[in-house]
C-alpha cells in the first residue's frame, strides 16, 4: 500500500473514532458497522481513502474475537516502592499503568519502570478486581518487568506476535488497563533504535500515533489480537525524520522478550542487565552528548561531573551520539570497572576516571528480599 494513502486512512478512522467516541471496543465496532454500512451521521472519508479504510474496519471485524481477548488481557497495575527506593525521585512512590497476561501461570508482562524498586504490586482486572502480584524480574537491558498474579485472573492470556512483521499500513490496537482502561486505533509510525537519555538502548523500537498518555505498560497488538509491542513513551517525534513531525508513543518490541523470557524467569533479570552504569541524564545536540543530569550518589557524582559537561570520549573512543556512548560503556564483561572520559567543560578539556558500578546491584528491595 502506499504510504501517503496508508496515513490517510488512518487518518480518516482516527478522525472518525474521534468523532463517534471510540472509547470502548464495543463501540469501536459499533462505529466500524457504521461506517461500513453508511449508517446515518457516518461522515464518509475522501473518496481515494474510503476503500482503505472500509478494507481495515472489515479486517478488525473479521478479527473481532482475537482482538477482544487480547483486549480482556490487559490489566492495571498500582504499584508502591520501597521507602529508601532512590528511583521515587523521578517516578513516584505510587505508580499506575498496565501490564498484559502471557502466561496460563499468571504472568503478566509490563514495562520495567513501573515495578523499579516496588515493595507492592497489585493487578486490577477489567472486572474491578484487585489481585496481589509479585515481582518476578525486572530486565534493565529490555525495559521489560515480569509480575506474577498470586491468584487466578480468570481471564486468558494474550498470544506473543512477530514485532519485526508489523506493517505500516496494518491496523494496530492500543489497549490500557485498571480502572480507566481504554482501547483505540493506532498506526505505526516507525521502526528504529531507541536510545534514551537514562543510560539505555534497544533495537527495533515501535513509533505510533497518535499519542496516548496512558502508555505505561500498555499492550500494542496487530490485527490477529497478537501482542507485540509494551508502551513505554510519549515522545515528540514518532517519525524517523522522512516524514512530518508526529506525537506518539514508543513501544518496546516483545521480539527482545522471547530469547530473555526463561532466563527472566529463572533469574529475575537478563545477563545483558549486568552491565557498567555512571548515572549520566544524556541528550544529543548538534552530534555531541550533554550531560542534562546527575543521579543522586552515583558514580558521576562522585567524579565530580556536571550538567553542561559535552563528553567526547570514553576509554579513549569518540562518541557523538548516544548509541555509540552506550556501546562504548557497556563493553566488556565488568560493569565494576574504571571508565576514563575526555569532557569538555565551558569549552575546556578535561579527564575524569570514573568507578562504573552494576546498575542492578544498586535497587532498592522489600526487606527479607
Amino acid at each position: 500500500m502506499n504510504p501517503a494513502r496508508s496515513s490517510r486512512s488512518f487518518l480518516a478512522l482516527e478522525q472518525h473514532a474521534s468523532a463517534r467516541g471510540w472509547r470502548r471496543w464495543a463501540s469501536l465496532l459499533a462505529a466500524a458497522g457504521a461506517l461500513i454500512a453508511g449508517g446515518a451521521g457516518a461522515a464518509e472519508p475522501p473518496t481515494d481513502t474510503a476503500t482503505q479504510v472500509r478494507a481495515t474496519l472489515a479486517r478488525l471485524e473479521a478479527h473481532k474475537e482475537a482482538l477482544t481477548r487480547a483486549n480482556a488481557a490487559v490489566v492495571g497495575l498500582q504499584v508502591v516502592a520501597v521507602e529508601d527506593a532512590r528511583s521515587i525521585a523521578t517516578l513516584g512512590k505510587q505508580r499506575q499503568g498496565s501490564g498484559v497476561l502471557i502466561g496460563d501461570d499468571g504472568m503478566v508482562l509490563t514495562i520495567g519502570y513501573l515495578i523499579l524498586e516496588a515493595d507492592q504490586v497489585d493487578l486490577v482486572a477489567g472486572d474491578g478486581r484487585r489481585i496481589p502480584a509479585r515481582v518476578v524480574a525486572y530486565d534493565l537491558a529490555s525495559g521489560f518487568g515480569l509480575v506474577q498474579a498470586l491468584a487466578p485472573l480468570g481471564i486468558a492470556p494474550a498470544p506473543l506476535g512477530v514485532s519485526a512483521a508489523v506493517a505500516s499500513d496494518e491496523p494496530l490496537l492500543f489497549a490500557s488497563g485498571g480502572d480507566e482502561r481504554d482501547l483505540s486505533l493506532a498506526r505505526m509510525v516507525s521502526r528504529r533504535p531507541f536510545s534514551g537519555y537514562w543510560e539505555y538502548h534497544i533495537e527495533g523500537a515501535l513509533f505510533t500515533a497518535p499519542a496516548r498518555t496512558d502508555h505505561s505498560g500498555a499492550g500494542l497488538f496487530n490485527a490477529n489480537g497478537e501482542l507485540v509491542g509494551v508502551g513505554s513513551l510519549v515522545v515528540g517525534n514518532a517519525s524517523d525524520g522522512s516524514g512530518p513531525v508526529t506525537r506518539g508513543n514508543m513501544f518496546v518490541p516483545v521480539d527482545l522478550l522471547k530469547p530473555i523470557l526463561a532466563e527472566l524467569k529463572a533469574r529475575g533479570s537478563s545477563r545483558n542487565s549486568s552491565r557498567a552504569w555512571l548515572g549520566l541524564n544524556c541528550v544529543e545536540v548538534g552530534g555531541q552528548v550533554h550531560v542534562v543530569r546527575l543521579s543522586a550518589d552515583s558514580p558521576a557524582e562522585a567524579a565530580g561531573l556536571q550538567p553542561k559537561d559535552v563528553i567526547v570520549a570514553i576509554d579513549g573512543v569518540r562518541v557523538a551520539d548516544l548509541a555509540s556512548m552506550y556501546r562504548t560503556l557497556w563493553r566488556g564483561d565488568r560493569p565494576d570497572r574504571d571508565v576514563v572520559l575526555d569532557i569538555l567543560r565551558d569549552g575546556q578539556a578535561m579527564r575524569l576516571s570514573v568507578h562504573a558500578v552494576d546498575r542492578m546491584m544498586t535497587l532498592s528491595r522489600p526487606r527479607g528480599v
